[in-house]
């Protein structure tokens, strides 16, 4: 390696380490050591620019020093200040165009298998102030995702110093891969559902406007105060659905629950799933499309958790839709059919101090994975990865006694012999496969659920889908607590 000592040596550095190594110079990271030591040593202390590339395939960096101290011009790239024997000033660019979407899930995979704390920790990230990388609902830091996911590409991770986590260079990249990025954190549950009952487009004049929205998510809300599945088929919800609508809509509509489902569905407050290819429009005849799809329609998972969990957020919707559509206030014949009775509650309503337990039972497991204890392993009739009671009492919180199952349809109405409803906590990444002991990737389901989950034809399929939905619960009551 060349050094103070030897001025005149070509050879080049192994790594981008030993390249920055203040006691080795930096003459050999370009592909013309001689030009370069000319440039920077014999003509002077007057103002240069120069860059080049390093020559390392997995380690494609650009340099660009400036005699002195000038400025070195905008850059796409994050810069890095660097001290080194006998230069100023130098700004090192990483080159993030080396990553891919496979690496980025591949980094959001392993942050969910060992926990944020952990993950953030091992990798010397600080948490994100800004810029979140929103995937399937869940919320992370996006500087580290990427600096992990460099790791997936080249075999090794970048470190916070290395790059910048702003809108031009990760959020530019993750948006480039198809992810999503949002400035700050999430809006509290509560006025991110206020802002979207406020924002809906109805059809009618402002003193009638129509009605069908407001009472589908009625509808919806009521499943949810009391535990029902959040998911129904089209073809049993048009049914319950018109039966309302002939009812408390207006007595000049059309009955068409067609349209709330599929306009809903353009709001995040509403979710179909089980269809293939694009969601029709509302107007016009979508019918035959639903009659064909018959796709699982219900409140998102953010919504429906924020509505089973908080009788004021029920309160709050239930003004809010009363003062825009039924002239002040909903009929109280509609509350009790759809099952929200403000100011009684749900079947199984759950308040704030559900959600603050909840939250501490997760913190609770977050610092045993931080000690290590999830690492272990207990002996019985074989060797098998310890298993957190506080997890599982986590779960059991979260489902208020229901299935979670987003399509279950037929938990048992008995309970145990202590009077607790019969509920398998289950973890939906094998724990014996060491898939990771947190509420994040486990659910709460009922002895049907848990045998398809297991053993039935579809499993692989309702294995997904009950992935998504546990890490959708959890991060819904995560922004509550």
């Amino acid at each position: 390696m060349a050094n103070e000592s030897n001025p005149g040596s070509t050879s080049r550095p192994r790594s981008l380490a030993e390249a920055l190594d203040p006691s080795s110079g930096l003459r050999q990271p370009c592909r013309r050591p001689a030009d370069l030591q000319r440039d920077l040593f014999e003509d002077g202390p007057r103002r240069r620019r120069w860059s080049c590339s390093f020559p390392w395939p997995q380690e494609r960096v650009r340099l660009r020093c400036c005699w002195e101290t000038g400025a070195t011009g905008v850059s796409p790239y994050s810069r890095v200040l660097v001290q080194l024997a006998r230069f100023r000033t130098y700004h090192v660019w990483v080159d993030l165009s080396v990553v891919t979407r496979e690496a980025v899930l591949e980094a959001v995979a392993e942050c969910d298998r060992v926990g944020r704390g952990r993950f953030l920790e091992e990798y010397g990230f600080d948490p994100a102030r800004r810029y979140f990388l929103v995937h399937e609902g869940v919320y992370y830091d996006s500087k580290a995702i990427v600096g992990v996911a460099h790791r997936y590409v080249t075999g090794r991770a970048l470190s916070a110093d290395e790059f910048s986590g702003g809108r031009l260079t990760v959020g530019r990249l993750l948006e480039r891969l198809g992810f999503e990025v949002v400035v700050d954190e999430p809006a509290s549950p509560r006025r991110r559902m206020v802002e979207l009952l406020g924002a809906l487009r109805t059809a009618g004049s402002a003193d009638r406007p129509v009605r069908h929205q407001p009472i589908t998510l009625l509808w919806a809300m009521g499943r949810a105060a009391n535990r029902r599945p959040r998911l129904v088929p089209w073809q049993d919800a048009r049914f319950e659905l018109s039966d309302l609508m002939r009812e408390y809509g207006q007595p000049d509509s059309r009955l068409t629950p067609e349209f709330p489902v599929l306009a809903l569905a353009r709001t995040e407050l509403w979710e179909l799933q089980g269809h293939v290819g694009d969601v029709p429009a509302a107007h016009g005849n979508p019918v035959p499309w639903l009659d064909e799809q018959n796709p699982n329609c219900g409140l998102a998972v953010w919504a429906y958790e924020l509505f089973a969990s908080s009788e004021a957020a029920r309160v709050e919707a239930v003004a809010a839709l009363g003062g825009r559509f039924f002239g002040g206030s909903v009929p109280e014949g509609l509350l009790a059919r759809v099952g929200v009775r403000p100011g009684r509650g749900g079947a199984v309503a759950r308040g704030s101090e559900s959600v603050e337990l909840y939250w501490s039972l997760c913190l609770t497991v977050e610092a045993a994975e931080a000690r290590g204890d999830h690492d272990r392993t207990t002996r019985s009739a074989r060797e098998q990865p310890v298993r957190s009671a506080a997890a599982v009492r986590a779960v059991l919180i979260r489902s208020g006694g229901r299935c979670e199952n987003p399509l279950c349809s037929g938990q048992p109405d008995d309970v145990n012999q202590n009077g607790d409803p019969i509920l398998e906590v289950d973890h939906v990444q094998d724990r014996g496969q060491w898939g990771r002991d947190h509420p994040i990737q486990m659910i709460a389901l009922c002895p049907n659920c848990h045998a398809v989950k297991t053993r039935g034809r579809t499993r692989e399929q309702l294995r997904a889908l009950l992935l998504l939905e546990a890490r959708a619960r959890h991060s819904a009551w995560a922004r509550q607590a």
